[in-house]
């Protein structure tokens, strides 16, 4: 008898300490993602501003405004879903090889095989990204989420509405 009080115990403080835990990294995950959003919001502002005291915008301004774009939307996606998008992460990747690549050619005199590998650096995210899309077409997620789930248990616990 007293045996199984003890694991009865045990047990409910093994719930709470996952509950208590759960609820800190996602407290965690939140102020992150505003964080995060916040700084990115705040650098694109600062690049627009700065491209209006200067009386135009570059063409590494509007790549560098995309960036943060990329970013955001990057940050929205994660705050609905509480998945990150890899492809959003590949797109960030291909659009700063891409501001690279614009800033070599037109502000340095640099190694013409410079260009040829960022090219082919770009061409291989390219590729990731049709390789990732067509991955999520072939093999979907069939989960649904209905609401915010435990980040640590069983998934057979889920509760779905």
């Amino acid at each position: 008898m007293k045996k199984e009080k003890i694991d009865q115990l045990r047990l409910n403080f093994h719930d709470y300490a996952q509950v208590i835990g759960n609820f800190c990294v996602e407290l965690f995950h939140f102020f992150a993602l505003f964080a995060i959003g916040g700084i990115t919001v705040w650098a694109g502002v600062a690049t627009g501003l700065e491209a209006f005291q200067r009386g135009g915008a570059s063409i590494d301004d509007i790549l560098l405004l995309f960036i943060y774009l990329e970013l955001g939307a990057m940050v929205g996606i994660y705050f609905k879903t509480n998945h990150m998008p890899v492809r959003f992460l590949i797109y960030v990747a291909i659009t700063a090889l891409t501001r690279l690549l614009i800033s070599d050619i037109s502000h340095h005199d640099e190694n013409p095989t410079n260009v040829i590998y960022t090219s082919g650096a770009i061409l291989l995210l390219a590729l990731a990204v049709l390789v990732v899309r067509f991955a999520s077409w072939r093999y979907p997620s069939t989960r649904q989420r209905k609401r915010a789930e435990p980040l640590v248990g069983d998934p057979a616990e889920d509760i779905e509405d």
